[in-house]
């Protein structure tokens, strides 16, 4: 298996699993593929995080926000391995309540990731929101 399967194999199962058990309001699987080190960030549809301590902050408020999550779906359009640095580009689909109440959104979501003791993990997130047209919510 190639460096790029693996890779592959990592996104479609332990990421996924991490961001369905965050959407479910469980954020412990996200943080344990986050990187403890620095630099670590977030510009998120939801919130910005610079650093170890905000982002641990931004996955409390998710973690708070989210629940009942009945589908997600990671479309991958674009993703890379270089070594020990990797990328995605894509769609996430998301069907999850927020504060209690039923959404259904899809998130344009760019990551970097860089592997550490063997393992992938994420470095920096970037998403925002789609709207119908393909544009970011509230342009």
């Amino acid at each position: 298996m190639t460096d790029r399967d693996a890779f592959l194999d990592w996104i479609r199962s332990t990421l996924r699993d991490a961001e369905v058990a965050l959407h479910n309001g469980d954020a412990d699987p996200r943080r344990a593929i986050w990187s403890r080190d620095e630099p670590v960030s977030i510009l998120g549809a939801w919130r910005n995080a610079y650093g170890q301590q905000q982002v641990e902050e931004a996955f409390q408020f998710l973690e708070q926000s989210f629940s009942d999550c009945t589908w997600y779906e990671f479309e991958l359009q674009a993703f890379d391995v270089m070594g020990d640095a990797a990328y995605t580009a894509g769609l996430e689909h998301v069907s999850a309540s927020i504060d209690g109440k039923p959404r259904t959104f899809t998130l344009r979501s760019t990551q970097v990731y860089r592997r550490e003791g063997g393992e992938w993990k994420v470095a920096h997130r970037h998403a925002d929101t789609v709207t119908e047209q393909g544009t970011p919510e509230g342009r």
